[in-house]
């Protein structure tokens, strides 16, 4: 028994050496790679120097050159030349310019104050979109959270904000935050495209319900019906149905967006290739967005319909009540006579 054991223990250890063994030429594997890494990225500054200095070369030697044949006369022969020379060279300027955009450039000076001499350039397409998405994520996160930190400072002064808007800000704040922290993979590719759709969508909206608000403020304050620090409009007029039919059926079909963008984002959270929590996460907050913001428009409407057909009952009262005044009294009439 005691020899089955050893026999036993003898070949684990063995198969342990062998699996040592086998790490350690996947080690110096891993050395002569990262050897030859370094030696490629040597390469390849040496290379990006060589080229900016080439360019240079080039665009001086072109300037030169343009002022040397501005400066002459050119013969009839040499005219057609001449022209296909002065395309070459304005050709060669943009590409010049296709060139250095994927070449180390000075920082300037805003950066080279604030980062030092690091070298932020991207040399690849896809890393340049992937930061200008990141910068729009963030652009984003810091819209809302001004936005919110502003409605709390005129709740604070008075201001009369319903409070899912309020709520609306915070939620989108979050979404927002998510969205920036959604890693670059199928998923995000798939749903980029439409999520920069919806944001120019809804910033069109918003333009539009500034101009409304906005319009309607003003008018209110100037009649001395609201308070200086509101920036929504609370009740109905009957002035502000026109326009009020025009904003409508924009904001309608940006809830709907939401609501594709939930069940766009739901679809994709199915996928085997998707391993990314935001995508379930920004789904959900998208759909919370969609039924809050149409049960509070609806309600809103709902009250300013409501509003309306007061007012004109009022309206009508008041008609009906002036004619009877001016109406004669046939039995005075009468009396009179007599």
């Amino acid at each position: 028994m005691d020899v089955l054991d050893s026999l036993d223990t003898d070949h684990s250890f063995s198969s342990h050496m062998e699996e040592w063994d086998s790490m350690t030429e996947e080690y110096k594997q891993l050395e002569e790679e990262h050897k030859a890494y370094k030696q490629k990225v040597e390469e390849l500054k040496n290379l990006q120097n060589k080229l900016g200095t080439s360019i240079k070369k080039q665009r001086k030697d072109l300037l030169q050159l343009s002022e040397k044949l501005q400066g002459c006369d050119v013969p009839a022969e040499y005219r057609s030349r001449m022209s296909d020379i002065t395309e070459k060279m304005k050709e060669r300027s943009e590409v010049f310019r296709e060139i250095e955009a994927f070449l180390p450039k000075d920082n300037g000076i805003f950066l080279n104050t604030t980062l030092g001499r690091i070298n932020v350039t991207m040399f690849s397409k896809s890393a340049k979109h992937r930061v200008g998405d990141a910068i729009f994520h963030f652009l984003l996160v810091w819209y809302y959270c001004t936005l919110t930190l502003r409605e709390s400072i005129l709740i604070v002064n008075g201001s009369r904000i319903k409070g899912w808007w309020v709520a609306h800000h915070y939620i989108s704040t979050y979404l927002t935050g998510v969205g920036l922290t959604w890693p670059d993979s199928t998923t995000y590719h798939l749903f980029r495209d439409q999520y920069m759709d919806f944001s120019i969508y809804l910033s069109f909206v918003q333009i539009l319900q500034y101009y409304y608000q906005s319009g309607c403020l003003y008018r209110l304050r100037a009649l001395g019906e609201r308070h200086n620090m509101d920036i929504t409009v609370e009740g109905f007029q009957t002035w502000m149905w026109r326009g009020l039919k025009f904003l409508l059926p924009f904001v309608y079909l940006g809830h709907f967006f939401q609501l594709y963008n939930a069940y766009t984002l739901y679809q994709l959270s199915l996928l085997p290739e998707c391993e990314e929590w935001q995508v379930l996460m920004m789904s959900a907050t998208f759909f919370v967005l969609f039924l809050g913001n149409s049960i509070s428009t609806w309600g809103t409407v709902a009250n300013k319909l409501g509003d309306k057909s007061h007012e004109q009952r009022l309206r009508r009262q008041s008609l009906y009540q002036l004619e009877k005044c001016k109406k004669p009294d046939s039995s005075g009439l009468h009396h009179h006579r007599d």
